[in-house]
């Protein structure tokens, strides 16, 4: 058996600092964006609308929430139980397609036919410009 010597005392264990140019520099503290208030519940009030609608189908949101007509029967989302919202055209590119997914996960759809068919992009930038005015982190 051989004994070895301890290494220098002023060298660390292990393989040491790094070289200066691979050091950690310091960050400067970086200041906290302002956060976006959500919206209040409550009901409905003076703020932009949106609403699309077909000779069967519309789609309405406004301050209180997303509201679906389909064939004469109404769903209401109130805000508080809407997780997102999300849009798009429809494969043929004639009609509108809104979901809503509910808190528990559920999603409720209703498509709504535009005519013309230009009427489309005039309800996707307004649709884009409400929504993002009730729920500004995000549909």
């Amino acid at each position: 058996m051989t004994d070895q010597p301890p290494p220098p005392p002023s060298v660390p264990p292990g393989f040491g600092p790094p070289p200066p140019q691979y050091a950690p520099q310091p960050v400067p503290p970086q200041p906290v964006p302002p956060q976006p208030v959500a919206p209040q519940p409550g009901p409905a009030g003076p703020g932009p609308e949106f609403l699309a609608v077909d000779k069967h189908n519309s789609v309405v949101v406004d301050a209180s929430g997303v509201a679906f007509e389909m064939y004469d029967i109404t769903v209401d989302f109130p805000w508080p139980e809407i997780r997102s919202v999300h849009y798009k055209a429809s494969p043929n590119g004639k009609a509108l397609m809104v979901a809503v997914v509910h808190l528990d996960g559920r999603v409720y759809e209703c498509v709504v036919t535009a005519k013309p068919r230009e009427r489309l992009q005039g309800w996707f930038a307004q649709l884009a410009w409400v929504l993002g005015h009730y729920r500004p982190s995000g549909y």
